[in-house]
């Protein structure tokens, strides 16, 4: 059962309190009447909706009821902007008076767990957190003297939540995953299945010989390891033969009672299967001198691509692309404003390939900014394409001396010096509000935690405006 809105936060104990304790921060303050706004829990709501269209019954009247989703919400803006982890979160929640307010908790309630939270952050998705963030940014245009003058867009990439990535070491994690579904997988069938071979000593042994090669740093060492990758290869095909035998016996079992745990089991199994015969393939490209296309980084998050940006200190990284577009009042130094919902697409796409989705943000919001600053790899004819709908008075392209055309030299210098903000504003995401690495595996949990991350900032820009003009 869907619950919206919390209880009433007062309690006896509150009058024994110090009201020091019970006065939130000015900035909270603000933050708590913006999500008091009906307009931000509507996408939840339509959540259940869509839901209980699907399953045919409704979800929103009928069972356990969930907890607030006004505490929620307020919970994950907390978790945003100070960085936490879930259990974190839900410790520092517990043990702040401010922040029990805040959230919507009081004193005699309990926090939610941490698995609580997880679990409707995964559920709700990044649709739910897009549409929160464009809720807040319309009230910000319609309820301050926020004007969307200019917009500054550059693409950044969050890096995925995995290791640096090999081909014997993506091997040994497919022995040790195979090794561990099949053997539930195995467990579930009645009378046995095929006997499922744990290789994880084996190859084990060949990731240390491999450790010990790498350090001699010789022509042979390099050898050496292309021979020890090729053994792990070997081994984790072997396992993926014994794994499809151990599937096809539970899939074919799955009959009468128990039918659904094993079906799911099988899909399991399945997905390791397929995830395990691409290690085995790029092994065989690398072997072979082919070239790797669309490479597989990790077997938790397979969504997450290598990613090269030319930086000196981390060449390449392994995660995924999400264009960050910030709309501002003027393009003065210092120039602050909302985030629009950041877009992204699987792999590795180009600045012109994301642009049309931000281009559509804009046109839903209902901006149209008169200036348009982007960095230097946006090509300049695509991109004039793609802001037709907008129609900017002046379009400014980092080193192309096309753009920008009959401007003066003072303004092209405040364009440039105003579209180098947007790497600060990045910046600024990435190291206060968890845009650096995404918590979250798959596309879908990337996009979700960028969105988080865009929509307590907005919240932030929300409460300077506020503070400002008050």
């Amino acid at each position: 059962m869907l619950v919206l809105e919390a209880r009433p936060v007062e309690v006896l104990w509150d009058e024994l309190l110090p009201i020091e304790t019970r006065l939130l921060p000015a900035d909270l303050v603000v933050i708590d009447r913006v999500l008091d706004d009906p307009a931000v829990l509507a996408p939840v709501a339509a959540v259940w909706q869509r839901e209980a269209e699907r399953r045919g019954r409704s979800s929103a009247g009928h069972g356990r009821p969930t907890i607030p989703m006004a505490s929620y919400v307020r919970l994950m803006v907390v978790k945003q902007r100070n960085g936490w982890g879930y259990e974190r979160l839900a410790r520092e929640v517990s043990d702040s008076l401010h922040l029990r307010r805040f959230c919507r908790i009081s004193l005699g309630e309990r926090v939610a767990d941490e698995s609580t939270i997880r679990k409707l952050t995964r559920r709700l998705g990044p649709e739910v957190v897009a549409a929160m963030t464009r809720a807040v940014i319309a009230k910000g245009v319609n309820e301050t003297r926020f004007r969307a003058r200019a917009v500054r867009i550059d693409s950044t990439v969050v890096e995925a939540d995995v290791r640096y990535p090999t081909d014997a070491g993506l091997a040994g994690d497919a022995v040790r995953l195979l090794a561990r579904e099949g053997k539930r997988a195995a467990a579930l069938v009645t009378g046995g299945a095929t006997a499922m071979r744990d290789r994880s000593r084996a190859v084990g042994r060949k990731l240390r010989a491999l450790g010990c090669a790498v350090k001699r740093r010789t022509g042979d060492a390099k050898d050496e390891v292309l021979a020890l990758t090729g053994e792990c290869g070997k081994l984790a095909a072997a396992s993926v033969t014994d794994a499809r035998k151990v599937a096809g016996e539970l899939r074919a079992a799955a009959r009468g009672r128990g039918a659904r745990a094993k079906l799911a089991a099988t899909e399991r199994l399945e997905r390791g299967i397929e995830r395990a015969e691409k290690v085995c393939e790029q092994i065989r490209q690398r072997l072979a001198g082919e070239p790797i296309r669309d490479r597989l980084v990790s077997l938790a998050d397979p969504d997450a691509r290598p990613i090269r940006k030319g930086k000196a200190g981390k060449p390449t990284e392994f995660g995924s692309v999400h264009q960050i577009a910030e709309i501002t009042p003027h393009t003065r130094k210092g120039a602050r404003g909302f985030v629009l919902a950041p877009a992204t697409e699987p792999g590795n796409p180009g600045e012109q390939t994301l642009l049309p989705a931000t281009v559509a943000e804009l046109l839903t919001l209902g901006l149209t900014p008169a200036e348009v600053a982007l960095d230097g790899g946006f090509p300049v004819c695509a991109t004039a394409q793609a802001l037709e709908p907008i129609a900017p008075d002046r379009l400014f392209i980092a080193g192309k001396r096309s753009t920008a055309a009959g401007a003066s030299k003072r303004t092209r210098d405040r364009l440039a010096s105003y579209r180098t903000g947007a790497e600060g504003r990045i910046s600024h995401l990435k190291r206060d509000y968890g845009l650096k690495r995404s918590r979250l595996k798959g596309a879908a949990g990337a996009k979700t935690w960028v969105g988080w991350g865009a929509l307590a900032y907005n919240l932030d820009t929300y409460a300077h405006y506020a503070v400002r003009d008050a």
